[in-house]
C-alpha cells in the first residue's frame, strides 16, 4: 500500500467503508458532511489511488442508481498480539475481517529477538498459505507500557530484556511494511469496539485480566493512552497496603494477586496444604497449575477454587468500581485469559462495582465478558494499523 488519503474527506470515506462495508455513493454522502459534487471529486480519487474499487451497481433510491464503492479487496494487514505466554498472528483483509489466525506458545522473557524470529515465522506461514502476498501494514501488542509515537516499551515488568527496544523500527524493516505498536490490552479494547461486544458504545473500559491486568480506556470512540502512553496500568493500582511483592518492585499491587500467575501461585498453595483434593490431584498430574486448572476445578465444584476466583474477583472488582466512579463508562468489558474462570469471576466483579460505585454511574451499566476472545488483540492491531493508513499522509 503506497497510497494514503490525501485529505481529512478521503480518511474519513476509507474508515467508513472499512466498518461498514461496501456501500453507495449515495449511502457514503448521508455520512458525511459533503455536497454531492465534492463527495463525487474525493470518491473519484480514491479510485485513482486504488484505495478503493467500483463494486458494481447499489439498489435504487429513485432516479439513476448509484455504484457500490468497496475498500480494494488486495488490501492485507497483519495484526501481532503477543503476551507473556503466547503469540497471536492474524492477517485480515480492509474491512479487518480475519482471514487466517495461528497461536503459538512463547515465553515473552526469552527477549524481543527471540519472540520476533517467532512472529515471522508465523507471519511467513500465513503468506505461503495464500492468504496474502505481502502486508500493507502490521498492527502490533506488546504485554507492557509503549511509548507510543515511538512504538517502543518501556520498563515494563514482565517483559525483562525489552526495554527501549524499537519494536516498531525493527518489524517494519522485516516485514516491508509500516508498523505500529501498542500495548495488548488497548489492541483488546480497539478489536471489541470494531466486530465485539463494544460495537455501539463511544465510552467503555476493556479490563484484560491474563499474566497481568490491564485497562484499555476508550473516549469518545478513541483510545486513550495518557501522555506518556502508560494510561490504564491498572494491575499496579495498590490492593493491600504493605502486602505482596509485585514484579514491578512495590508491594500490594493488584496484579500481585490475582493474575494467572498469582492464581495459579495460590492455587499450588492450596492444594500443597490439602485444601484442595482437585487442585491437589491436577498438581501431581501436571507438576504445576494454571488458571486453566483452577477454571476446571471450580466447575467440578471445587470450593476452594470457587473461593479463589470469588476472592479475586472482589479485588479486581474494588479497583474497577474506582474506574467507574471516575469515568461512569458506559460499558465495561472483561477479557484475557483468566476470563476462563467464566461467570463466577464475572459475578463477583460486578456484586463489588454496583455496590460501590453510585447508583447514578451503574444504573444502567453492562459489565460483561468479551465476544472476540483471542481474536480480539489481532483485530485490534488490524485497526490500529489501518488508523494510521487510513489518515492523511
Amino acid at each position: 500500500m503506497t497510497a494514503r488519503p490525501a485529505n481529512t474527506h478521503q480518511a474519513r470515506l476509507l474508515r467508513l467503508l472499512r466498518d461498514g462495508g461496501p456501500n453507495s455513493r449515495a449511502q457514503l454522502g448521508d455520512q458525511v458532511d459533503l455536497s454531492r459534487s465534492k463527495l463525487a471529486v474525493e470518491v473519484d480519487r480514491l479510485l485513482e489511488t486504488g484505495l478503493v474499487v467500483a463494486d458494481g451497481l447499489a439498489a435504487s433510491r429513485g432516479g439513476r442508481r448509484s455504484h457500490n464503492i468497496r475498500l480494494a479487496p488486495a488490501l492485507r494487514f497483519l495484526g501481532v498480539d503477543i503476551g507473556a505466554t503466547s503469540i497471536d498472528v492474524a492477517v485480515t483483509n480492509a474491512e479487518l475481517e480475519v482471514l487466517g489466525h495461528i497461536n503459538q506458545p512463547m515465553d515473552v522473557r526469552e527477549g524481543p529477538v527471540a519472540v520476533f524470529e517467532q512472529v515471522l515465522a508465523m507471519a511467513a506461514k500465513l503468506k505461503a498459505s495464500g492468504l496474502a502476498e505481502g502486508f500493507d501494514g502490521a498492527g502490533i501488542g506488546v504485554p507492557g507500557p509503549v511509548r507510543f509515537p515511538e512504538g517502543v516499551p518501556v520498563a515494563p515488568p514482565i517483559m525483562p530484556g525489552w526495554d527501549g527496544f524499537p519494536v516498531r523500527e525493527a518489524l517494519s524493516q522485516d516485514l516491508g511494511c509500516p508498523v505500529m505498536v501498542d500495548n495488548d490490552v488497548n489492541l483488546m479494547a480497539m478489536g471489541e469496539q470494531h466486530a465485539g461486544v463494544a460495537r455501539s458504545v463511544a465510552d467503555f473500559l476493556c479490563v484484560k485480566i491474563g499474566t497481568g491486568i490491564g485497562c484499555g480506556i476508550v473516549v469518545g470512540g478513541e483510545v486513550y493512552r495518557g501522555t506518556t502512553g502508560s494510561a490504564g496500568d491498572i494491575g499496579h493500582i495498590q490492593s493491600e497496603p504493605d502486602g505482596r511483592p509485585c514484579a514491578c518492585g512495590n508491594k500490594g499491587c493488584l496484579e500481585a494477586y490475582f493474575s494467572g500467575a498469582a492464581l495459579a501461585r495460590d492455587a499450588e498453595e492450596a492444594a500443597r496444604e490439602g485444601r484442595s483434593a482437585e487442585l491437589a490431584a491436577r498438581l501431581d498430574e501436571a507438576g504445576r497449575l494454571s488458571a486453566v486448572d483452577v477454571a476446571a476445578a471450580a466447575a467440578a465444584g471445587d470450593a476452594t477454587a470457587l473461593d479463589l476466583i470469588r476472592e479475586g474477583g472482589n479485588r479486581t472488582g474494588q479497583v474497577i468500581a474506582g474506574l467507574v466512579s471516575f469515568f461512569n463508562p458506559g460499558l465495561v468489558v472483561i477479557g484475557g485469559g483468566v476470563t476462563g474462570l467464566g461467570h463466577t469471576l464475572l459475578a463477583a466483579i460486578r456484586t463489588q462495582v454496583y455496590r460501590q460505585s453510585l447508583p447514578l454511574a451503574t444504573g444502567n451499566l453492562p459489565i460483561v465478558l468479551g465476544e472476540l476472545g483471542p481474536t480480539a488483540g489481532v483485530i485490534g492491531g488490524a485497526r490500529l494499523i489501518s488508523d494510521h493508513l487510513f489518515s492523511p499522509a
